[in-house]
C-alpha cells in the first residue's frame, strides 16, 4: 500500500496535470476583511453545519474562479431529528452566521444559507419536513432576518454543483463525480459538453446513514465483530441494490475514463490510506488498496493511529508532525464504526465500476466537501 519516493514523485506529477491549480477549491489566499469579494456559504448536511469563506477571482463573473479560503464545521447531527440535535443545529447556523458578519465583515447579503439534499432526502424519508422548515424559521428569528432566504438543495442540483465545484474545467467531460455524503450519495457527469445536462448517480445511502442502519441492527451487542457482521447483512441489502441499479443506469462505462471520489470518508480514506500524500489534494485509489484497508479497520484498527502511520513512514521529506494531525483530525471526525460503514458504502461502489472490462482511474478528492456550496455561492453571486 505505500509508495517507494520515485513512485511518490510520479504519482504527484500525474496530479499535477490531472487536477491542475484551476480546480476552484484548492487556493489559498489571505482574507481580507471586509473585502466586497468576500462571500460566506453556510451549509447544514446531515451530521453537521459546515461554512466556507469564499473569495472570487478578478473576473468571477465570467471566468468562475473562486478561492475557498477557509471552511469549519459544527457536528450536530440534525438527521436524528431530537430536540436536542435540531437546538444544536439551529445554534451551529446562527452561530456561523453571526461569525461570518463579526470576524471576518461579510455583510448580510453576501450570506448564502443552504440546506443540503441529505437533509431533504432524510426528512422525506422519516416524514420530518415539517423539521426542516422549522429549522429555516427558527434560524431566521434567532439571527434577526425574518426574510433570509434558507435554500433547499435536491440532489440533482447539488450533484451538478459538486461537480462544478470540485472537477477542474479541463476535465469536466471526462470525469464522473461521486460525492458520497452522510445522508445520502450523488453525483454523476455531464452530456455532450453542457454542464446544464448532468447525467444523476444518486444513493439515499450516505456514511451516516448506513451506520445508522447497521446500529439498528446491532441491537444490545456493541461488539466490533457483530457490527461488522451486520453491516455486511446491511451492504448486501438495500445499499448493493441501488448500487449495481444506479452504477448500470448511469452508463458511465464509455462516457468516462476518470472515477473521482469525493465526501468525508474520501478523504478520511485519502488521509489513512495514503499519508505520504498528504500534500496532493487528490490521490489515485487503487481497488485493492481500498480491499485491503477495508479489511485493516476491522483487523488491526490501531495499525492506522496517527502514532503507528508516522512510525511506519520512511522518508524523511516528509512532515510527520502534519501527517499526525491530519490522521487524528479523521478519527476526530470519523469513530470505527463510522470508517467502517462509509469505505464499505465506498469499496461496493468502486467494485462495481472495476468489474467492467475496460480499466478506469479512481481518484480520491480530499477538500471536496466544500465543493458544492462554494458553486452555489459563485453561481449566486453571478445571477
Amino acid at each position: 500500500m505505500r509508495h517507494t519516493f520515485f513512485t511518490h514523485i510520479i504519482i504527484s506529477i500525474f496530479l499535477i496535470l490531472f487536477f491542475s491549480s484551476h480546480s476552484m477549491a484548492q487556493k489559498s489566499v489571505p482574507i481580507k476583511i471586509g473585502s466586497k469579494k468576500i462571500y460566506a456559504g453556510i451549509e447544514v448536511g446531515s451530521k453537521g453545519v459546515k461554512m466556507s469563506i469564499i473569495q472570487m477571482g478578478k473576473n468571477a463573473a465570467s471566468t468562475g474562479l473562486f478561492s475557498t479560503l477557509q471552511d469549519t464545521s459544527v457536528n450536530t447531527d440534525f438527521i436524528s431529528f431530537t430536540p436536542q440535535t435540531f437546538a444544536a443545529t439551529v445554534n451551529g447556523m446562527s452561530g456561523l452566521y453571526n461569525a461570518a458578519q463579526a470576524k471576518y465583515g461579510i455583510s448580510n447579503d453576501r450570506i448564502y444559507t443552504v440546506i443540503s439534499s441529505g437533509v431533504k432526502g432524510q426528512a422525506e424519508k422519516e416524514n420530518k419536513t415539517a423539521w426542516v422548515k422549522s429549522l429555516a424559521d427558527s434560524f431566521r428569528v434567532k439571527v434577526h432576518e425574518p426574510s433570509k432566504e434558507v435554500a433547499v438543495i435536491d440532489v440533482l442540483q447539488e450533484a451538478r454543483l459538486s461537480h462544478l465545484g470540485i472537477v477542474p474545467e479541463e476535465r469536466r467531460y471526462n470525469t464522473f463525480l461521486i460525492d458520497i455524503g452522510s445522508g445520502n450519495t450523488k453525483g454523476g457527469y455531464f452530456k455532450n459538453g453542457n454542464t446544464k445536462e448532468l447525467k444523476l448517480f444518486q444513493l439515499t445511502w450516505g456514511t451516516k446513514t448506513t451506520a445508522n442502519a447497521t446500529d439498528k441492527r446491532s441491537l444490545d451487542d456493541n461488539s466490533i465483530a457483530n457490527y461488522r457482521k451486520q453491516l455486511m447483512r446491511v451492504m448486501a441489502g438495500e445499499p448493493d441494490k441501488e448500487i449495481v441499479y444506479a452504477v448500470n443506469e448511469s452508463g458511465a462505462y464509455n462516457m468516462n475514463d476518470n472515477f473521482a471520489f469525493s465526501g468525508g470518508i474520501a478523504w478520511s480514506v485519502a488521509t489513512l490510506l495514503y499519508p505520504e500524500l498528504m500534500d496532493n489534494p487528490v490521490v489515485p485509489l487503487s481497488f485493492n488498496d481500498l480491499v485491503l484497508f477495508n479489511e485493516k479497520l476491522y483487523t488491526n484498527y490501531t495499525a492506522l493511529s496517527a502514532d503507528a502511520i508516522t512510525t511506519r513512514l520512511t522518508d524523511k521529506t516528509l512532515d510527520k508532525n502534519l501527517i499526525a494531525k491530519e490522521v487524528n483530525k479523521v478519527h476526530k471526525v470519523f469513530d470505527q464504526k463510522s470508517l467502517m460503514a462509509g469505505t464499505a458504502l465506498l469499496l461496493n461502489i468502486v467494485r462495481q465500476f472495476e468489474g467492467t472490462q475496460e480499466k478506469k482511474q479512481f481518484f480520491l478528492v480530499k477538500n471536496g466537501q466544500v465543493g458544492w456550496i462554494s458553486a452555489y455561492v459563485n453561481q449566486s453571486v453571478q445571477k
